[in-house]
């Protein structure tokens, strides 16, 4: 992998670029277990949120196999979600039901590790529920926000993040929420995702663009004066990482 200057137009955001949507599944597999092991030494808990999409089915299975041949322990690694469909836990469109198949299953992670947001239940209540769990679990900065170790996000082809689209009304996205509920543009539209602050509280962003369709939003988010949801994320934290495949220089 290499680092592309050009494409690096925000300052607090470094770009990686990869040939080829494996390899960039593979890298972010291995750093991704590499933190793992290295909080796990010290007997740290870790706190991830990840989200769903292709490039994360893509991420499950590198990880998967990474785990087992770095012989990754995930006893303190607790997960969240960035975004999730109003829908049940085995819907196929369910963020969930895509990571217990392709990752938490697999890797046996224990029940009480895993805090899903709860799709199939009313979605203000799923929301409220979501906040309260992971700013139970989760240290919190002064703001009350949950500082998560590791957030994983994938860009639409419209520069959407998480469940955060195009669109929105300056007052709700600027909405403190954890957890806040969406109507997306896109089906299925009832949603719940982590709220912009939530994401500029994290210690790590790391974000995967990939797939076709996705260059013209690409070099829109990492203008400076750029207008997508990505855009706005990047403006918001000190450090974000930004992995894709796609050309967009």
């Amino acid at each position: 992998m290499k680092a592309l200057p050009q494409l690096t137009q925000v300052k607090n955001v470094q770009t990686i670029f990869f040939s080829t949507a494996g390899d960039l599944a593979f890298a972010v597999a291995r750093a991704w277990l590499d933190e793992i092991v290295a909080a796990s030494q010290k007997r740290n808990a870790y706190h991830v949120a990840i989200s769903g999409g292709r490039i994360a089915r893509n991420c499950f299975d590198a990880a998967l196999a990474a785990a087992r041949t770095l012989e990754a322990s995930f006893a303190k690694v607790h997960f969240f979600w960035a975004d999730e469909r109003c829908v049940r836990p085995d819907d196929p469109e369910s963020n969930f039901s895509l990571a217990k198949e392709y990752l938490l299953a697999p890797l046996r992670v224990p029940e009480g590790q895993i805090h899903r947001i709860r799709g199939e239940e009313p979605p203000a209540f799923a929301a409220a529920q979501a906040e309260a769990e992971i700013c139970r679990i989760a240290e919190l900065n002064s703001d009350g926000q949950p500082v998560l170790d590791l957030i994983l996000l994938g860009m639409g082809e419209d520069g959407h993040v998480a469940s955060l689209f195009p669109g929105e009304l300056e007052s709700d996205a600027a909405n403190r929420a954890v957890y806040r509920t969406v109507l997306a543009s896109k089906p299925p539209p009832h949603r719940i995702t982590l709220g912009y602050p939530a994401i500029a509280a994290a210690r790590q962003v790391w974000v995967l663009v990939s797939g076709p369709g996705k260059e013209s939003a690409l070099r829109e988010s990492l203008n400076p004066t750029g207008q997508t949801p990505l855009a706005r994320v990047l403006r918001s934290r000190c450090h974000t990482r930004v992995l894709t495949e796609v050309k967009a220089g």
